[in-house]
């Protein structure tokens, strides 16, 4: 975010709730006066009186959940205008959907957006936290407060939820019926790493398909969920037009599909979404982290032939596998062989990422263990 600060007159920091955007601010940044608009006094006085508070926090000044007074945009707007002081804001919020629409009203073209998600590998290496067993990790989740007052997974979870459901999404829809939106998201956690088939999951669930469109992007603008696209090139092939369905953290997933230890991850019928899952995470997470600027895609044909993950550098594709397997069988090269009989004067790199230790350069592909922490995912 430094460089930013010289290019920008205003930062916005996104990402869930527990995500650690506090901490990282007043850590990063203890130049800059903090005022948290959670605080019911602060926010009061930001609403009655905009230019007045805007006046008494001169100089460089963090507004942490800033969505909370819509109202302030347009008067930070005229001051940055008018100050044209680069880095004179950081703002921050967990609201995703209330904080973009403010900036877009108010904020556009004056403004630097990050994310900060859950703990990526690297963090949790660094900390000393990172198991040896990948099921360990995916079942415990990465949200910093799991560690830094060793709260168990259940505990956080249930909590999360709870709150989550009652806080953030009461006051962006309005759900009649929490238990059954309780469903509607266990639901979707059966479905995390398939195509998302939005009348089969709202059949299901009891609701019409508008209701579940509604909530799906509730629950993304709220860091629950997340939708990889299909990639639209089709290389002479029909292609699905589906987006697949995937959680930002799987400690979540697991506890809404009821894993409560590592064991169960392994015996699991969902053993292989949930990997799956868990290794695109820790690319999104590198990519948002390190401000890499990346698009995702997958690619999956009308008869089922499927490469996991890809993004581009220039004109180049980067193809990647997932296995949820220690032992590498040549069979598992198939989907990423078929896509390189198509692209092959497009690709760059392909990938095998599994549950091992090891890595290895293949003819096929490259094999990378799925904590190869020391090496970045995203090149």
């Amino acid at each position: 975010m430094d460089i930013y600060l010289k290019k920008y007159p205003v930062l916005v920091l996104t990402g869930p709730r527990q995500s650690g955007k506090t901490t990282f601010l007043r850590n990063q940044f203890s130049d800059y006066t903090y005022v948290n608009l959670e605080n019911l006094d602060f926010r009061r006085y930001a609403m009655n009186d905009p230019n007045a508070f805007l006046t008494e926090f001169q100089g460089k000044v963090i507004l942490d959940e800033a969505q909370r007074v819509p109202e302030l945009f347009s008067y930070i707007q005229t001051k940055v205008d008018e100050d044209r002081v680069m880095g004179q804001y950081i703002l921050s919020g967990s609201q995703n959907f209330h904080l973009m629409r403010s900036i877009t009203q108010s904020l556009a073209g004056r403004v630097a957006l990050f994310k900060l998600l859950p703990f990526d590998q690297e963090e949790m290496h660094s900390a000393g936290w990172l198991d040896a067993d990948y099921s360990v990790n995916l079942q415990r989740g990465f949200y910093p407060a799991l560690y830094d007052r060793d709260i168990p997974s259940k505990v956080f979870y249930s909590n999360y939820l709870q709150t989550y459901v009652e806080r953030d999404l009461s006051e962006l829809i309005h759900v009649k019926d929490l238990k059954q939106f309780r469903n509607f998201i266990g639901l979707c956690a059966a479905r995390a790493g398939q195509l998302l088939n939005l009348n089969s999951l709202a059949n299901e669930c009891g609701i019409s398909q508008p209701t579940a469109k509604s909530w799906i992007s509730v629950l993304e603008t709220s860091y629950i969920v997340y939708q990889l696209q299909p990639l639209h090139s089709n290389f002479n092939k029909r292609i699905t037009k589906s987006a697949k369905l995937y959680f930002y953290d799987t400690g979540l997933l697991c506890f809404l599909l009821k894993i409560n230890d590592a064991s169960s991850v392994k015996t699991s019928n969902y053993k292989g979404s949930l990997f799956e899952n868990f290794v695109i995470n820790e690319y999104l997470k590198q990519n948002y982290h390190n401000n890499l600027m990346h698009d995702f895609w997958f690619w999956r044909d009308a008869v089922g032939h499927e490469v996991d993950l890809i993004w581009q550098d220039s004109d180049k594709l980067n193809v990647v596998e997932i296995k949820a397997s220690e032992t590498i069988m040549p069979k598992m090269f198939n989907g990423l062989a078929y896509f390189d009989k198509l692209a092959s004067d497009r690709i760059a790199s392909k990938t095998l990422v599994h549950t091992g230790s090891f890595n290895q350069q293949r003819t096929a592909a490259r094999v990378q263990s799925w904590n190869n922490y020391s090496q970045r995912f995203v090149l």
